[in-house]
């Protein structure tokens, strides 16, 4: 039987079949009172009904919502023509990204214009003709549902590719491998497979991998995505995995003290003979818990596991070489050092220290059988280091020009590096580094880009938070900008997990910079941009620093007439909307429209979902006193005013979303459109066969864009946005 949830989300798809006339204004959410007494402190949630699994009022509620957003944002004079031109932009350049390299044969993804989705390809040396491996648009037997690619890990001798298919944005993956050679899909389906990690075997011919615990009946839904195990399968062998060994988890082994979390995987080299079992509380940059064994005693629950670092050793990332352990740590260093420790003797504690730690921020590395390439992050500029296997040789690998290097792609049997470079108005090039000429050469495999982006600057600025702390903040905008505060301004930003947002380069934003708007990117604490000291910062008790931030920021795009509150628009994605909501709770008469993407706002009854246990650690938990002070500061759904003006606001969720509760944006649009005496637009768009974002269609994305665009116009007074009847 299916679960509650899915039944929720079939329910809501129906319901979007069938065509009802919009109503002239949003329907009232029903109000249902529930009061929680947490510690002595009363909060009162009038909307708990909402997170009744397959509520046919809420789809009956959100259904309406939906219809009544489509009729403003349809209406609006500008949408259509902005659409067009966000399409043309996104179709312009073929990109390819997610490089893996098995000596010369590569693999990645292609977004092609035109495609909906990324294909998997693959092709033997950088010149190399190109092969199709994958299309997820052939997968699916249903106009209304799509498939997308999750992930994807090739074998060591690249004749097999393990990867994992969802429908609908719902990153509810199924395992399956397909034969390079022949594009054959093998018999293997493995479902319960979300964000698998995938270790292959030297002989190619099994791999270890992460599955989910089987849902029952009455599982809660905080389970669901919790104590993830990793399990062995050999190819042609139990296809569903139904009885594949489990080697390692929580509870697999009475000898070994594997600590909960939201998953556990192995990381294999072929130039290692040990397995690295990782326990990952959030699958995410924190610390991870490590044991080692040798590979050849990885024998189901009983392998001889022995633990050589927990969180308190501050362990972001490693890989296993020969004997050795190379790892990165930010243990007495915030801006991490590059160690490395004997796997028959490892001693995190005394390791050999390989990078010392400098202003600079060591973000990633990868090993070739030439040495380490070692990325570093100064503020928006990176650089890629080769190193010696023992640290006493360090070059610098040549750059085309100052940027944002992406993670290096390298191979352990093979020598030299892939990496792309890119900056806020520079498109991005794929550059191929030789360690025998210390050459670096454009591959060419992304062309010049055919999107005009001379009318295009950026600045670095600081702006100074409650504290005297000097935050970061990106701008982006059209040559000539005039500083007269009349600037149509969106501010978008993250500042969780330690995850920095570096430079990247969008087409689609020249839609938005070429009608005079700002762009900006406010790195606030809570992310990784100055190292762990600023990730915690921003966590926990101190998340409050985040948003306060964040309003700092746009205080600084006011003073120094960037724009105005009236022109002014802030916006968040998933945890980037504990800012945008934030400031919409805090300061409320500094913007003129906020957007809410998929976002976290009630976090106080986040931990009640499928997604919610695992950030405990970086949020913290409403079942301890201090926990719950830290989510009670930042909950904005807790901290919604009646007879508040509160700004114009779009809250955008999709009804498979499995890192946010639908009902959680729907909760807050519910909330604030009860609580504004504005008079101002307050709007709950849905998707029904998208979730958080990742798989979802290229025209998925570009309505979206076009629809967070048109709003933002309509709201900053574009005169080609403004509605031509009242609603």
């Amino acid at each position: 039987m299916k679960n509650s949830a899915q039944l929720f989300g079939l329910l809501l798809i129906l319901m979007a079949s069938v065509a009802v006339a919009a109503p002239t204004l949003p329907p009232a959410a029903p109000v249902h009172p529930v009061i929680d007494d947490y510690f002595g402190t009363q909060v009162v949630d009038n909307y708990r009904w909402m997170e009744k699994p397959g509520s046919p009022e809420l789809a009956v509620w959100m259904k309406e919502q939906n219809d009544y957003t489509r009729s403003i944002l349809d209406s609006l004079p500008g949408r259509e023509a902005l659409l067009q031109h966000i399409h043309q932009l996104d179709n312009r350049d073929i990109d390819r990204f997610n490089f893996v390299r098995r000596g010369q044969r590569y693999f990645y993804e292609v977004a092609s214009p035109g495609a909906q989705l990324p294909v998997l390809y693959y092709r033997d040396g950088l010149k190399g003709d190109e092969h199709v491996l994958l299309d997820p648009s052939t997968l699916s037997k249903k106009p209304d549902t799509h498939y997308a690619i999750d992930y994807f890990m090739p074998s060591w001798d690249g004749r097999y590719v393990a990867y994992g298919i969802s429908p609908g944005g719902s990153e509810q993956s199924v395992l399956h491998v397909l034969k390079v050679d022949n594009d054959k899909i093998q018999g293997e389906a493995i479902d319960r497979t979300s964000q698998s990690t995938i270790a292959w075997l030297p002989d190619s011919h099994a791999f270890f991998y992460m599955r989910f615990n089987k849902r029952t009946p009455g599982m809660p839904p905080s389970q669901m995505m919790f104590n993830a195990r990793t399990y062995l399968h050999t190819l042609g062998i139990r296809d569903n995995g139904d009885k594949d060994p489990v080697v390692f988890g929580y509870g697999v082994s009475k000898q070994v003290n594997v600590p909960q979390g939201q998953g556990t995987y192995l990381v294999l080299s072929p130039d290692s003979p040990y397995a690295i079992a990782v326990a990952d509380h959030n699958l995410d940059y924190s610390p991870k818990t490590l044991f080692v064994s040798p590979l050849t005693k990885v024998r189901g629950s009983h392998t001889p596991w022995r633990k050589i670092a927990g969180v308190e050793d501050g362990v972001t990332q490693f890989e296993p070489h020969g004997d050795m352990l190379y790892f990165l740590s930010h243990k007495a260093a915030s801006n991490s050092r590059l160690l490395r420790t004997s796997l028959s003797h490892p001693d995190v504690n005394h390791a050999q220290v390989i990078v010392p730690e400098s202003q600079a921020v060591i973000t990633d590395f990868g090993t070739a059988k030439d040495g380490l390439y070692v990325r570093e992050r100064d503020g928006v500029i990176s650089k890629l280091l080769h190193v010696s296997w023992d640290g006493k040789h360090v070059d610098e690998v040549p750059l085309p020009f100052e940027g944002n290097v992406f993670p290096p792609t390298t191979d352990p049997t093979d020598t030299g590096a892939l990496f792309s470079i890119q900056g806020w108005v520079e498109p991005a090039k794929m550059i191929s580094y030789d360690p025998a000429t210390n050459t670096s050469i454009d591959t060419g495999l992304l062309p010049v880009s055919k999107v005009n982006t001379s009318q295009l600057e950026s600045k670095e600025v600081f702006a100074t938070s409650y504290d005297g702390t000097r935050i970061p903040l990106s701008i982006i905008y059209k040559k000539g900008l005039k500083l007269d505060s009349t600037n149509p301004t969106i501010m978008q930003g993250y500042g969780s997990y330690g995850f920095s947002i570096e430079p990247f380069f969008p087409p689609q934003m020249v839609a938005w910079v070429e009608r005079g708007g700002v762009y900006t990117v406010p790195h606030v604490r809570g992310g990784g941009e100055y190292g762990e000291n600023w990730h915690q910062a921003g966590k926990n008790l101190n998340k409050i620093n985040s948003i306060l931030d964040f309003i700092a920021c746009a205080q600084y795009l006011i003073d120094q007439h960037y724009t105005s509150p009236k022109y002014l628009v802030a916006e968040g994605k998933s945890a980037g909307a504990i800012l945008s909501m934030g400031a919409l709770t805090w300061r409320p008469n500094l913007f003129t429209a906020v957007i809410d993407n998929v976002g976290l706002t009630d976090m106080l009854r986040t931990e009640n979902t499928p997604n919610g246990p695992p950030n405990t650690v970086e949020f913290g938990s409403v079942k301890t006193e201090t926990g719950f002070h830290g989510l009670y500061s930042v909950s904005a759904y807790a901290h919604v005013r009646d007879g508040t003006p509160y700004p114009a606001a779009l809250f955008n969720t999709g009804v498979n979303d499995p890192r946010v509760a639908p009902w959680e944006v729907a909760k807050m649009a519910a909330r604030v459109q009860a609580a504004t005496s504005s008079g101002k637009p307050v709007l709950l768009r849905v998707e029904y066969d998208a979730g958080h974002g990742l798989g979802s269609t290229r025209s998925e994305l570009e309505d979206e864009l076009a629809d967070e665009f048109a709003f933002a116009l309509w709201q900053t007074g574009n005169p080609e946005f403004q509605p031509t009847t009242s609603k």
